[in-house]
């Protein structure tokens, strides 16, 4: 429920109760669920009377899906849920009090037309609220009318082609290096449907100081929350976009601000050492090249993770589906299932680690009864990986908790469930093999994919460090980094 309600995912939570005479009095299976559950849910109903059941339905689907989506909870007593009864379809629908905001008001638009004329070098922010919306036409389209390089959060891949030549990628503590120096050297940034998170801020004092802020959101409550704006503008992120893109000015295509991004990334690209053992960026960004980046891509939390982001370059709307806010261990092939049963003919690849596939891999069962085609690529270092990174980094390696080296073998883990299932070891077999798995379409396949245990992921920017302080490659020597501010 935190998962979906941090990530804006809008989810109907039926839960079973206690029969309402019992309510109140600890009897057996008796919790307060709609209470426990009220800091994490946009909304949540205790059912008391049958006949409020077509009601708070109909209430519960709109509440999910209108605004900012996010959870809402209907517990269901057993005597509610048993009762017969006759709807009354010609109810009318009236929420009172809760009114969305979709269309902008004309005065902001004009202050950020204003702002965004006399910029020099812009750059677009697009986060999760902008896939939502299905803002990609529009994003694209201002983004190419104001020659403005265009970033993404980790959950805003897809909203614009990561191939596209304006793209930087993803910015912030494990973002590109030449997104972070746009970030870092930019005098306008415009976020669409981003909420500021800590892992782009960092510092918040030293954030964009020289930047001027727009911030388009269809929450409100986001507004000025971390960093301040010089314009706020309330509503939907596809509608705002669209009246933005007309109102502006055209600039140049040929500017000394897109020659410097262009700059950066020649200097600064994504890259691995080749050679010893196998890297993980290594196969992932083969299946990138071989699925020509048209996969829908579920990932879990940690390295992994973070290393798709990096090489796996999203093209379309709903090809990247992560977990964000909670980052929750465990998520990526659950949802590579969902995805699949959703879009059956499409490729469907979970990019997984080998701790977070150990807490859901029981699941493996209802993907081969489904026979769905999913590809369960395990980055295996037998680490938890990025937590092993930060013991690393910034504890003087003292490594607590840590250590896999009780992982099962995964082959014939995948094989008992009945999956087609193998190992990548070595990098001379990754295309090949790659080639092998994404031609596989029968049923689930699990790879078991053995990479170098110690290896950190590059760029970064220590959390609640300043973007002048971000590490592009392994230092030379330990002590060239500083204890991060607020780590957990």
């Amino acid at each position: 429920i935190l998962t979906a309600q941090m990530d804006s995912v809008p989810l109907i939570v039926l839960c079973g109760q206690q029969t309402t005479w019992n309510l109140g009095l600890d009897a057996f299976q008796e919790a307060d669920v709609s209470g426990i559950s009220y800091p994490v849910v946009k909304h949540s109903y205790l059912l008391k009377e049958p006949h409020s059941v077509r009601r708070i339905v109909q209430e519960a689907f709109y509440l999910a899906q209108s605004g900012r989506p996010g959870v809402v909870l209907i517990d269901i007593p057993k005597d509610i849920s048993s009762t017969e009864i006759e709807v009354d379809n010609q109810e009318e629908f009236d929420i009172p009090g809760y009114k969305v905001q979709n269309e902008p008001n004309g005065d902001d638009l004009e202050q950020a037309v204003e702002i965004i004329n006399h910029a020099q070098r812009p750059l677009l922010l697009v986060g999760h609220g902008a896939v939502l919306a299905g803002a990609e036409k529009p994003v694209a389209f201002l983004a190419k009318k104001i020659a403005a390089p265009v970033t993404n959060t980790l959950l805003g891949k897809g909203c614009f082609s990561e191939t596209d030549p304006l793209s930087v990628g993803m910015l912030g503590m494990h973002g590109t290096a030449y997104a972070n120096l746009a970030v870092k050297e930019c005098d306008l940034i415009i976020a669409i449907g981003s909420r500021w998170d800590d892992r782009i801020v960092g510092n918040v004092t030293k954030f964009c100081p020289t930047a001027r802020k727009i911030h388009i959101d269809i929450d409100p409550a986001e507004f000025n929350k971390t960093v301040s704006m010089d314009c706020t503008i309330l509503g939907d992120a596809r509608l705002v976009t669209e009246k933005i893109g007309a109102l502006v000015e055209r600039k140049k295509a040929d500017n000394s601000w897109l020659k410097q991004i262009n700059g950066w990334k020649k200097r600064y690209p994504l890259k691995y050492r080749k050679g010893g053992g196998l890297k993980a960026q290594h196969v992932i960004e083969e299946f990138f090249l071989q699925s020509k980046g048209n996969a829908i891509v579920t990932a879990d939390v940690g390295q992994h993770q973070m290393w798709a982001a990096q090489f796996y370059r999203v093209r379309h709307r709903f090809h990247w589906i992560t977990t964000g806010g909670a980052g929750t261990m465990g998520f990526g092939m659950p949802a590579a299932i969902g995805a699949q049963f959703s879009n059956p003919q499409a490729c469907v690849i979970a990019i997984v680690g080998d701790g977070g596939f150990q807490m859901t891999l029981s699941e493996l069962s209802t993907a081969v009864i489904n026979k769905l085609p999913i590809k369960i690529i395990i980055i295996n270092n037998k680490y938890l990986g990025m937590v092993r990174q930060w013991q690393n980094l910034f504890y003087n390696n003292r490594l607590s908790g840590v250590d896999l080296e009780g992982n099962p073998d995964f082959v014939k883990l995948g094989e008992s469930y009945g999956c087609r299932s193998t190992r990548i070891r070595r990098s001379a077999d990754v295309r090949r093999k790659v080639s092998d798995i994404l031609s596989y379409n029968d049923g689930p396949y699990v790879v078991d994919v053995e990479v170098e245990k110690e290896d950190n992921v590059y760029p970064m920017i220590p959390s609640g460090a300043s973007y002048e302080e971000m590490i592009i490659e392994k230092p030379a020597t330990q002590s060239t980094l500083a204890k991060p501010v607020g780590s957990t």
